[in-house]
């Protein structure tokens, strides 16, 4: 049957050209792309993203807020054991949404390489360098063998000698500075509710309510000091989460 088409004897034996493959082929291999261009695996990671609880983030003129919703899946689950939004260093906070032990290792990972900065230079880490070293690690997880991409975004807020600073780190490695964005389950809707809502004069204060506002958009029951965790940076550049009552006071101030 040599004298048959190479097409036609792949037909015959049940094998498909290049071309014809489609991109779900692709679907299993990292490091290989697709005939689109896409690597599928990065897209099921951020689809793994958008399925996370919401969180979001907002810069003010004098400071940052991170807000997520914190939701335990059962009675029994110790509530003070559960935390979204960690600090990296004095300075700087991240919060997530996605897989909570891919969470974990960039945390740990963060908090070293602010303790290294500085060990050698005796000033805190950069906001920009963290994050740059943070995408760093995930961009390293997309071109691996062996490994999958970490299934997370993340939102980073600090101060530094720049100023307050806000970073999204999506698990491609891609990162920008946003002035106010949203990441997990209804981002879209969120972030069109923070396009209509934003100034670039408000003050820190006021990117509390919103961020407050911004959650209790996507919410399906009631929002509450225990469903929902705040973050903060402001000029003292000391980046802390609100405790249960200073958020119900702020629950308090928007309703």
């Amino acid at each position: 049957a040599s004298f048959l088409p190479a097409a036609l004897r792949r037909a015959l034996s049940g094998e498909r050209s290049d071309a014809a493959m489609g991109d779900a082929d692709y679907s299993f291999s990292l490091t290989t792309f697709a005939p689109s261009g896409k690597l599928l695996q990065i897209e099921y990671a951020l689809n793994r993203v958008a399925e996370g609880r919401p969180a979001l983030g907002i810069k003010a003129k004098n400071g940052v807020v991170l807000a997520t919703e914190k939701r335990v899946t059962s009675p029994l689950v110790d509530e003070g054991s559960m935390r979204k939004i960690e600090s990296l260093s004095g300075n700087i906070g991240m919060v997530y949404a996605g897989m909570p032990p891919d969470y974990r290792v960039l945390v740990s990972r963060g908090r070293k390489q602010a303790q290294q900065y500085y060990g050698i230079y005796r000033e805190p880490i950069p906001v920009s360098q963290i994050v740059r070293d943070q995408a760093a690690t995930m961009q390293e997880f997309t071109q691996s063998g062996g490994v999958r991409p970490f299934g997370i975004s993340l939102m980073i807020a600090g101060y530094d000698e720049t100023g307050p600073q806000l970073f999204q780190v999506d698990p491609s490695g891609s990162y920008f500075g946003w002035k106010a964005s949203a990441i997990g389950k209804n981002h879209v809707n969120a972030k069109s509710f923070l396009e209509k809502r934003y100034n670039e004069d408000v003050e820190l204060e006021d990117a509390i309510h919103t961020a407050i506002l911004t959650l209790k958009e996507g919410f399906e029951e009631a929002i509450t000091a225990e469903n929902i965790e705040i973050g903060i940076v402001g000029p003292d550049r000391k980046f802390r989460v609100l405790t249960p009552e200073e958020v119900q006071d702020y629950l308090a101030e928007v309703e």
